[in-house]
């Protein structure tokens, strides 16, 4: 309201102070007041930024130096009649001595990640680590990168992008519960394993302790217990544990060949252990070739 005491930005307040420079409030309705700061203004957007399109925000700095450059600071200026950049050596002595410290130019939000380890931020979407979901982060915004805070503590950073409907994710940040889900099947693939035998826990640290990926070989055995049934997985595994033979082709040889001696003669080569030989069928003998005839 005019007449009344201007209420000031407390974020500019504190930006005004960190440079060094005194805020001089414009009434309302008074444009009049801040024409020179209006024209120049007026000036940036017909002469640099007309008909410009920037992808990104990284591409404004450097661009507005080349103009500053090669063009605003060379003109003849309208109101001085002088080049800015011969006004420019004339005032340096009075200019003050910038602060040496850049102003956290910040946008400070609160945002609780989404169950797919988001945080949205103008449409966008930007991951952050997996065992974040659900917790309530701190997000700030710069016009280049945007960092997200877990109580004071940095845990994702991005290239803020200004394009829209946009997932951007770090290729670590689902990593541990790519890990998580890892860790749960392998449990459940070893707890269906023990259950096979007595003796699955002995040859499981048989494999473990000379097999590279134990993980693939319990997966093979349990196929075989798929097909050939659990009794005789069952049985191999105790048979492979009395050899010290750690490896899921082993006991897939030690069934196929019970498979084969089921099905066919036993081979006068074929070596079997003792058990094996209770599962034999043999033939009735045949003791008429002993029967004497009645003439004799």
């Amino acid at each position: 309201m005019i007449g009344q005491a201007p209420v000031l930005n407390p974020r500019y307040v504190d930006f005004a102070r960190h440079h060094g420079f005194t805020i001089k409030p414009c009434n309302v309705r008074a444009g009049w007041e801040k024409g020179r700061v209006e024209s120049g203004v007026g000036y940036v957007k017909k002469n640099f930024l007309n008909g410009l399109e920037f992808t990104d925000f990284s591409c404004v700095n450097p661009a507005a130096r080349l103009w500053c450059d090669e063009i605003a600071n060379l003109r003849i200026h309208g109101e001085t009649h002088q080049r800015p950049i011969d006004l420019l050596q004339s005032e340096r002595a009075q200019l003050k001595t910038p602060n040496a410290n850049p102003y956290d130019l910040a946008r400070v939000l609160t945002q609780r990640a989404s169950p797919q380890f988001r945080v949205r931020i103008d449409t966008n979407r930007y991951s952050v680590p997996a065992e974040y979901a659900g917790r309530l982060l701190t997000v700030k915004l710069w016009p280049d990168r945007l960092c997200v805070y877990h109580q004071d503590q940095l845990i994702a950073r991005h290239d803020r992008s200004y394009e829209r409907h946009k997932d951007l994710e770090d290729p670590d940040h689902p990593k541990a519960l790519l890990a998580q889900r890892r860790n749960a099947r392998e449990q459940r693939l070893l707890s269906q394993f023990l259950t096979l035998s007595p003796q699955a826990t002995a040859y499981y640290e048989g494999l473990t302790a000379r097999q590279l990926n134990a993980r693939m070989h319990l997966a093979k055995i349990l196929a075989l217990a798929e097909i050939h049934g659990r009794e005789a997985t069952a049985r191999a595994i105790a048979d492979a544990l009395a050899f010290h033979a750690f490896s899921s082709q082993y006991i897939a040889h030690l069934l196929e060949a019970r498979s084969r001696t089921r099905a066919q003669p036993v081979s006068p080569l074929s070596l079997t252990r003792r058990q094996d030989l209770l599962e034999l069928e043999l033939p009735e003998p045949d003791l008429s070739v002993y029967k004497v005839p009645d003439d004799e």
